[in-house]
């Protein structure tokens, strides 16, 4: 796939939007929030990529804005940049400490975070369809990253029971539970008394590597028939998906998650709140 940075410039009349990171050629933004503008009619909207040097993130974006740029999706590996380069930060930012959206506002450049809501959107997409609810589930989180970080407020306004966390070193585990008292960080030893979990959710890249966070047997030892499993990377069936399904448990991906957070984005972006087709948006963006 072979694509050129978008420039604001080359499109005077209209309001230009892009994702940014490195890699980037390989996103499915520009595809998303291309079927919410044509779902809303807005003909102003333009959407691109662009590739920022992993050294020259911060000029890319000030250049991207003092050529009339109007907001970016802020991708891997500058979420934290994006963050800390922002002068006004939505509480959901400050939250994770992260970033993945910013936008002038009256000059100042401004950030927020949709990750969480975009998960929470999806998980009651999804259980909805299965007649469950993320209220009052009990949640186990597997990895004490950026990712894990940027969900656990929304789920905890989502009114789950219980948040758990299990890492490969405790000690993060531990340091996130210090940011959000109300969860529980688990030992490997923890994970097995406090089991079944009815929502098992992979929250480290460990797809991307084609493995699984946990082994198939520890998986076997904390699930019921009546567990969900969730792994946010997306776009194949990941080790820790095909556990699940060898176990009969019912087992998504993140491509819901990318979809809800891209449509938070565009509501903040354009100040709407639309009802985006959510359902038709995943299923261009699958055959596509």
């Amino acid at each position: 796939m072979t694509f050129a940075n978008i420039y604001p410039k080359d499109f005077p009349d209209q309001d230009v939007y892009a994702v940014i990171g490195n890699p980037i050629e390989h996103s499915k933004s520009p595809l998303i929030q291309a079927e919410f503008a044509r779902q809303t009619g807005d003909k102003s909207f333009v959407y691109g990529r662009i590739l920022a040097p992993l050294d020259q993130f911060q000029r890319t974006v000030e250049d991207f804005f003092a050529d009339g740029g109007k907001g970016l999706n802020v991708t891997v590996p500058f979420k934290l940049e994006a963050y800390q380069m922002a002068t006004h930060k939505s509480e959901a930012a400050v939250i994770a400490q992260a970033a993945n959206v910013l936008y002038l506002k009256d000059g100042q450049l401004c950030c927020d975070n949709t990750d969480g809501v975009g998960l929470c959107n999806d998980l009651n997409r999804l259980l909805q369809k299965l007649g469950k609810h993320l209220q009052g589930a009990r949640v186990l989180l597997l990895g004490a990253g950026g990712a894990a970080q940027g969900v656990i407020h929304p789920l905890l306004q989502a009114h789950v029971e219980q948040i758990f966390i299990w890492n490969r070193t405790h000690a993060k585990a531990q340091q996130l539970h210090a940011i959000f008292p109300d969860v529980d960080p688990l030992t490997s030893d923890e994970l097995l008394t406090q089991a079944p979990f009815d929502l098992i959710i992979n929250a480290t890249a460990s797809g991307l590597s084609n493995i699984s966070p946990i082994s198939s047997n520890t998986l076997r030892a904390i699930v019921s028939q009546k567990t969900i499993v969730y792994d946010m990377v997306y776009g194949q069936q990941t080790p820790f998906m095909k556990d699940a399904q060898s176990l009969g448990l019912q087992a998504f991906d993140g491509l819901g998650m990318l979809v809800e957070q891209a449509a938070q984005s565009y509501r903040i972006w354009r100040g709407v709140n639309h009802t985006l087709n959510i359902e038709q948006t995943l299923q261009l963006v699958r055959s596509a």
